[in-house]
């Protein structure tokens, strides 16, 4: 893929903890989170459950989708959910 080519952006639904909800991923980050649930050895609603559950209702689902991949890939995902791991700075101490 280069830089100029269009983002696909597609709607996935998925039920957590018996509610039906809708997300919207890029493909790439779409294939990236059944890989990381793969290689977690876990489903890919039990994955997206997880880091549901663990942003506690702050942002959207689809953007703690994404950062959680962006930090599984980076190596600084926390074992489970979307906490922010300690060695990472957050954009206001970035750019304070």
């Amino acid at each position: 893929m280069t830089i100029t080519e269009p983002l696909l952006i597609h709607k996935h639904s998925a039920t957590l903890h018996g509610h039906r909800t809708s997300f919207s991923l890029e493909d790439e980050f779409w294939c990236e989170l059944k890989a990381i649930a793969k290689q977690r050895g876990m489903s890919l609603a039990g994955l997206i459950t997880e880091i549901d559950d663990q942003r506690g209702g702050l942002g959207n689902l689809s953007s703690s989708l994404r950062l959680y991949v962006l930090r599984y890939l980076k190596g600084s995902a926390p074992a489970t959910g979307n906490d922010v791991p300690d060695n990472v700075e957050s954009i206001h101490e970035v750019h304070a």
